[in-house]
């Protein structure tokens, strides 16, 4: 009969509006705690995937970078670079410059298109 008696002071212990009111206080916190990982999971997911598109975008530059390398370890990559950055010519090249007329003349403008555009035409042929 003890027992029984230890037992039911347990439990109205366990019962009682003071130990319900910690127990849903502590399952709010366990809640909130949880919601909280929640979101951190979400901003972790997004920066994950933000941090593969900048990996990406660094192993598409280190294929450019290495490509240029291998060009400039040959030789004609490596003069094709110099001419490139800097002018100079090799012995027995020469150097066309094209100038520009300042004396050029504009040829006259003449009107096309409009409703009237076909009577300046048929004007030429009967003059």
């Amino acid at each position: 009969m003890r027992d029984f008696q230890q037992k039911k002071r347990w439990r109205s212990v366990v019962e009682s509006w003071p130990v319900l009111t910690i127990l849903g206080i502590l399952l709010l916190l366990f809640a909130w705690g949880i919601i909280g990982l929640w979101s951190k999971m979400q901003i972790t997911a997004e920066n994950k995937k933000i941090a593969e598109n900048q990996l990406k975008e660094l192993k598409e530059k280190q294929a450019i970078f290495s490509a240029d390398v291998a060009k400039l370890n040959s030789q004609s990559g490596m003069e094709e670079t110099i001419r490139e950055r800097f002018p100079v010519v090799k012995e027995g090249e020469g150097l066309i410059v094209v100038v520009d007329d300042k004396n050029k003349t504009e040829a006259p403008k003449t009107e096309t298109g409009g409703f009237f555009s076909f009577l300046y035409f048929w004007k030429g042929w009967f003059k």
